[in-house]
């Protein structure tokens, strides 16, 4: 069954494994995103996240849910928002499978498809101001 969630706690990435840990699944693929301290050739000092929770997990869940289904795997998404660190994780995603192509598969479609899907947005913070981040492109804002 699907596990989506979106929070402002840490998120332990074991943790998140476990949630599709089965006797079944010879396989596990996790996706971990994290914070990194550059973007677009620019320094990064942290990342604000914000999202509209109810709508977000929902499509969390459709995602999840689409992938179990298509590749016959575990799926659990758990999506970070609020102010994150350098080197936080803001997205992990745990795939289990009795076999590792399927799950290979399935992570790297439930990432893609989160990123163009899912109404997270995302600030970067740096020395020469805050961005709002819309696909690869940055939108200047006017304080951190």
């Amino acid at each position: 069954m699907a596990i989506a969630r979106v929070t402002d706690d840490i998120i332990d990435s074991q943790q998140t494994e476990l949630l599709v840990s089965s006797d079944v699944n010879g396989a596990i693929c996790t996706f971990v995103g994290k914070v990194r301290n550059h973007s677009r050739g620019k320094s990064v000092e942290f990342l604000e996240y914000k999202a509209f929770v109810p709508l977000a997990e929902k499509e969390l869940m459709r995602i999840a849910g689409e992938a179990e289904t298509r590749w016959g795997v575990n799926v659990a998404i758990i999506h970070r928002f609020g102010r994150l660190s350098i080197g936080e994780a803001s997205v992990v995603i745990s795939v289990g499978s009795p076999h590792r192509a399927e799950a290979f598969a399935a992570c790297q479609w439930c990432i893609d498809t989160l990123k163009e899907t899912v109404p997270i947005w995302k600030r970067e913070t740096g020395p020469d101001g805050s961005f709002w981040i819309e696909g690869d492109e940055s939108l200047k804002t006017g304080c951190c």
